[in-house]
C-alpha cells in the first residue's frame, strides 16, 4: 500500500495542492466545518471520516488522466473568473453568517480553484472526489423533516397492509397499548448518508462513467431509505405483538444496523468491479499550474478572507424595538397556548389582549461571530402540533394530536427594516439588512386558542391585529 501511494504521488500531488489552496482561500468556513466534524453529531458523525476518505482516495487512487477529454480546451480564464466570483459570493455569505450556503460554497471553491490552476479536463476528473468530500458538509439536518414525512407515509401504508389496529396521524402511530412516534431519529439520515458515501467510493475506485455513477448512487439512496422503512415497520410489529413491552422499542440501535447490513452488503458484493490500468510515466510527469490561475488565487484571497476582515460591521449597540399596545397587559410566556422554545440570546416580552397572546422576541448582532438571524427551532413541535389549515402568509390553524386543542398562530420575522413570513426568507433578507448596516432581529408571534367549531372569530382577530402590530413595532426612545 505504501509503495502504491508513493508511485501515485506524482498524480495525487496537484490535486492535494489545489485542495490545500482552496482551504486557505476559504479558511474561516473550513475551520467551522472541522469543528462540526469533531462534535460527532448524529447527522454529521461521518464528516471527519469522509474527509479522511477523500484524502486517502487521492493518495491511493488519484483521478484518472482525462484521456477522453484531451480535445477539451483548458479554459483557464473561465476558471479564474469563476474562482474570483466564488470568493466574492462566499465572502458575502460569510459576512452575514448564512452557514448552510457558506458551507455549500466550499466544494464550489475547490472546483473553481482546480479549474483555474489545472484546466477543465483535470477538473472533470477531480469532480467525483469533490462530490464525495461534499458529503461531509453539515447540510444533512435540512433533509431530516422530509425523510421523516416520507418514512411516515411509507410505514403508515405498510402498517395498514398488515391489518393491525392502529391510528395513523402524520408521524404518529397509535396502537392499542401505546403510541409510537416517527421522530427525527427515525428519519434514517445516517443510513441514507452512509449509503451515498459507499456508492461514491465504489464509483471512484472502479472508475465508473457518469451514467454508471448515477445509477449506483440512485440504488444506494433507495437501499438506505428502504432499510430504514423496514426497520421502523419491524418496531411497529414488535410493539403491536408485545403490547409495547419489548426492550427492542427502547434499544434498537443494533437491530437497525443489522437490517441495514442485510441490504447494503449484498449490494456491495454484487457491484461491478473494474481494474484500472496503470498510468504511464509520461502522464505522471504532466504537472504545473497556469500563471492566470495563480493570479486568480491571489485575487480570490484579497477579495475573500482579506476583504471579509476589513468589512466586518461595527459593534455599536442600537435601541431595541418596542410594541405600543394600549389595550394589552403583560403576561407570562409559560401561559401561552403553545410556549415557544427560544435560544438564550433572544429576549422575550409577552402580552395578552382580549384572549390573543402577543410575543415579541428580539436580539441584536453585536459581535462578528454572532448571526443577525439566529438559529431558531420550528415555532411548534410538529410531532405534537399538526397544521390543519393555512389562511394566509404567516397565519395557520394547528391542532394538538393528544388533547385536540386548536390554536390559531400568526408569525413573522423582522430583519432590520425587512419583514419575512418564513425562516428561510429571513435568512436571505439578512444579506440586504447587513449591507445597510442594520443589526436588529425580531420574531413576532400571535396565538389565540379556539374550540373545535369556533375558530373563525380567532382567525379574524389575528388577521386584523397582525398589520396593526407590525405598524406599532418601533425603536425605543432610550
Amino acid at each position: 500500500m505504501l509503495r502504491k501511494t508513493l508511485n501515485n504521488l506524482p498524480l495525487s500531488r496537484p490535486y492535494l495542492v489545489v485542495t490545500a489552496i482552496a482551504v486557505l482561500i476559504f479558511y474561516p468556513t473550513w475551520i467551522r466545518l472541522a469543528q462540526a466534524w469533531l462534535e460527532f453529531e448524529q447527522v454529521l458523525a461521518h464528516g471527519l471520516a469522509t474527509a479522511l476518505i477523500f484524502i486517502g482516495l487521492l493518495l491511493i487512487h488519484p483521478p484518472k488522466s482525462a484521456t477522453n477529454n484531451t480535445q477539451l480546451k483548458p479554459y483557464h480564464l473561465i476558471g479564474a473568473i469563476l474562482l474570483v466570483v466564488t470568493a466574492l459570493t462566499w465572502a458575502l455569505l460569510e459576512l452575514v453568517r448564512i452557514d448552510t450556503l457558506a458551507f455549500l460554497m466550499l466544494p464550489a471553491g475547490v472546483i473553481a480553484t482546480a479549474w483555474a490552476l489545472l484546466g477543465l479536463a483535470r477538473t472533470l476528473s477531480f469532480l467525483p472526489y469533490v462530490l464525495l468530500l461534499s458529503l461531509s458538509l453539515p447540510v444533512w439536518a435540512d433533509m431530516v423533516p422530509a425523510l421523516v414525512d416520507l418514512a411516515s407515509i411509507v410505514v403508515g401504508t405498510w402498517v395498514s397492509w398488515f391489518g393491525m389496529t392502529a391510528l395513523i396521524e402524520g408521524n404518529s402511530i397509535t396502537l392499542p397499548y401505546g403510541r409510537l412516534l416517527i421522530a427525527d431519529g427515525c428519519s434514517g439520515i445516517r443510513y441514507f448518508a452512509i449509503s451515498i458515501l459507499l456508492a461514491m467510493m465504489t464509483s471512484i475506485l472502479n472508475d465508473y462513467r457518469w451514467r454508471d455513477w448515477l445509477i449506483t448512487l440512485m440504488i444506494a439512496m433507495v437501499i438506505g431509505l428502504f432499510a430504514n422503512w423496514v426497520r421502523i415497520t419491524i418496531l411497529v410489529v414488535v410493539a403491536y405483538e408485545t403490547d409495547m413491552q419489548s426492550d427492542m422499542l427502547t434499544d434498537h440501535e443494533t437491530m437497525g444496523w443489522v437490517v441495514y447490513g442485510l441490504f447494503v452488503l449484498p449490494a456491495l458484493y454484487f457491484s461491478p468491479v473494474r481494474k484500472r490500468i496503470s498510468e504511464s510515466t509520461e502522464t505522471k510527469a504532466k504537472l504545473g499550474f497556469q500563471k492566470i490561475g495563480i493570479a486568480a488565487v491571489i485575487t480570490a484571497i484579497v477579495l475573500g478572507p482579506v476583504a471579509l476582515t476589513i468589512t466586518q460591521p461595527s459593534n455599536t449597540t442600537v435601541s431595541p424595538w418596542i410594541l405600543e399596545l394600549a389595550s394589552a397587559t403583560p403576561a407570562s410566556a409559560d401561559n401561552m397556548p403553545i410556549p415557544l422554545t427560544l435560544p438564550s440570546t433572544l429576549t422575550q416580552q409577552v402580552w395578552n389582549s382580549e384572549g390573543a397572546w402577543i410575543s415579541l422576541t428580539q436580539s441584536q448582532k453585536t459581535t462578528t461571530e454572532e448571526k443577525l438571524v439566529p438559529y431558531l427551532r420550528p415555532p411548534f413541535d410538529h410531532s405534537l402540533w399538526q397544521i390543519q389549515e393555512t389562511y394566509g402568509p404567516g397565519l395557520v390553524r394547528v391542532r394538538n394530536i393528544l388533547n385536540r386543542k386548536q390554536v390559531i398562530v400568526g408569525q413573522w420575522y423582522q430583519v432590520g427594516s425587512y419583514r419575512a413570513w418564513t425562516y428561510s426568507e429571513a435568512k436571505l433578507l439578512q444579506v440586504l439588512a447587513m449591507l445597510k448596516g442594520e443589526q436588529r432581529f425580531a420574531l413576532v408571534t400571535l396565538q389565540a386558542e379556539c374550540g373545535q367549531t369556533e375558530c373563525d372569530r380567532a382567525i379574524a382577530k389575528l388577521d386584523h391585529q397582525m398589520p396593526l402590530i407590525n405598524s406599532r413595532l418601533t425603536p425605543s426612545k432610550q
